[in-house]
C-alpha cells in the first residue's frame, strides 16, 4: 500500500518511521521520500530529537558485547563510504538506524532501571503513547517463551474502558491478543501458543471496551505502541 504523503498527519508518519511501526515498504517510500521532501526530514529530525533526550531519564547501562558487535558490523558499510553523501539515501538509513539505536539504549537503560536481578532480557521493546511519545510501558522478555509488561506509570483508564495488549509479528494474519492490563499492573504472560518473539516484532496496548475488543482485533486508540529490540 502506497504511503499519502499529502495527508495532514505528517508528524504521525514522521513519528512511526522513527519509532519503527511502518511496514517495510511503508518504510522505504519514507526513506525515498525524504531525499525530496523537506518538510518530512524535518518532522523526522523532531521526532528523533524529542525520543534521544528520553535516554536520560535513566541511569546508562553498558550495552552488551554482541550488541556492540551488531552495531560495528551494521555501520561498518556506512565508514566505506565518503562523507559528503549529505543528500544520499544510505544516509537516511543511518540516521534511522541511530534513531533505532536510541531506541534500543533507552530498553536496555530502562531494564536497567527496572530490573529486579532476574535474567538479563533477550528482548526489550519500549511502549511509548503515540501523541506525546512518553514511555508508558517496558517489555521485557527473557525467553521467548513469556514476556513481562512493566508499567512505568499508572495510566488513566475510563471505568468505561480497558488497555488491552496486542502483538504481531512479521507474517502473522493479524494481531493477538495476550489480554486486558490494569492500570499500573505489571504482568507475566506465557506465549505458549504463540511462535517465539521476533525482532521488530510490534506490541501495543489499545483501549477497548470494559470487557474487552468485541472483535478478534483492536478496535480502539492506540495508547502505547512500541517493537522489539533483541539485546542479548
Amino acid at each position: 500500500m502506497s504511503v499519502d504523503f499529502n495527508h495532514g498527519d505528517l508528524q504521525d508518519l514522521a513519528g512511526e518511521y522513527v519509532l519503527g511501526t511502518l511496514s517495510p515498504a511503508a518504510k522505504l517510500e519514507v526513506e525515498q521520500r525524504l531525499l525530496l521532501d523537506p518538510a518530512l526530514r524535518l518532522a523526522v529530525q523532531r521526532w528523533e530529537a524529542d525520543l534521544l533526550p528520553l535516554t536520560a531519564l535513566v541511569e546508562p547501562v553498558a550495552p552488551s558485547n554482541q550488541l556492540w558487535r551488531r552495531i560495528e558490523q551494521s555501520s561498518a558499510p556506512a565508514r566505506a563510504k565518503k562523507p559528503s553523501m549529505w543528500q544520499s539515501l544510505g544516509l537516511w538509513r543511518m540516521l534511522t538506524a541511530g534513531s533505532m539505536l536510541a531506541s534500543a539504549v533507552l530498553a536496555v537503560t530502562l531494564a536497567g532501571r527496572i530490573g529486579d536481578g532476574a535474567a538479563k532480557p533477550q528482548y526489550m521493546v519500549v511502549l511509548v503513547a503515540p501523541q506525546d511519545k512518553a514511555p508508558g510501558y517496558v517489555v521485557q522478555a527473557s525467553s521467548t517463551r513469556e514476556l513481562n509488561l512493566v508499567p512505568l506509570n499508572a495510566a488513566a483508564v475510563p471505568p468505561d474502558k480497558s488497555l488491552q495488549f496486542w502483538t504481531k509479528a512479521d507474517g502473522w494474519k493479524g494481531p493477538v491478543s495476550l489480554g486486558l492490563v490494569k492500570p499500573g499492573q505489571t504482568i507475566t504472560i506465557p506465549l505458549d501458543a504463540l511462535p517465539n518473539i521476533q525482532p521488530n516484532q510490534l506490541f501495543e496496548l489499545t483501549l477497548e471496551p470494559v470487557n474487552g475488543s468485541p472483535l478478534n482485533k483492536p478496535t480502539g486508540p492506540i495508547q502505547f505502541i512500541g517493537r522489539a529490540v533483541k539485546v542479548m
